[in-house]
């Protein structure tokens, strides 16, 4: 290895001449003495006690490997930024497609929902429908039964009554009315019983006239 003296020393370590020369006689760094009389040091010996600082071309290289690896650097965290935004933005379309998928199932839904809502009104208004339907046919059947209870007389007529065929009301009840259907029925047992007033008349007054003649053919003959 090449030898140097002090004031070199202190430009390959970047220390001063004062310090290499303090360490030379405090005996931590080694020296000999050349032809001339001069204290030389080892260069390794240099190293190591203080290391040999950087040269300028060293350096300048230094700088350009670290630009070089600070650049590597941001294009690797380029790189992982944009795979980054790669996977959220094929996240992102991933959720809008699910989103699409549910106002799909939403409306569907809905259109389900209003379809059961109308079947099941329309169901309902055909109940009540038909309720009413069988509301009416019980109303009927009842008016038919009482008209045909009117026509047939719920309580014993009296004679009179079958005469006139008008029914005698029950006691502690209002008189019912006469049903239309048996006027008729009445227009004819009255005409019948004014026949057969008048025929007792005609017969009663037919006897009257006899018996008057008979005493006058008495007379006649006698």
């Amino acid at each position: 290895m090449a030898k140097v003296g002090p004031q070199r020393a202190a430009e390959l370590t970047g220390r001063s001449k004062s310090t290499v020369q303090r360490a030379m006689k405090a005996g931590k760094l080694s020296y000999e003495i050349d032809n001339a009389g001069r204290r030389v040091i080892d260069v390794s010996e240099l190293e190591r006690v203080f290391g040999l600082a950087p040269q300028g071309g060293e350096v300048a290289a230094s700088a350009n490997i670290e630009s070089e690896l600070e650049k590597a650097a941001n294009i690797i965290e380029t790189e992982r930024m944009k795979m980054r935004i790669r996977m959220l933005e094929d996240q992102l379309e991933i959720a809008q497609e699910q989103i699409e998928d549910l106002k799909n199932q939403r409306d569907q839904w809905q259109k389900q929902a209003q379809q059961v809502l109308l079947t099941s009104q329309y169901s309902q208004k055909q109940a009540e429908e038909l309720k009413e339907e069988l509301k009416e046919r019980d109303r009927r059947a009842q008016m038919r039964r009482q008209m045909e209870m009117q026509r047939r007389g719920v309580a014993k007529p009296t004679a009179a009554a079958k005469a006139a065929d008008v029914p005698v009301p029950e006691k502690g009840s209002e008189p019912r009315k006469a049903s239309p259907f048996s006027r008729p029925r009445q227009a004819a047992a009255e005409a019948a019983r004014n026949f057969d007033i008048q025929g007792l008349w005609h017969k009663i007054r037919g006897e009257s006239v006899a018996n008057n003649a008979q005493p006058q053919e008495e007379k006649i003959s006698a």
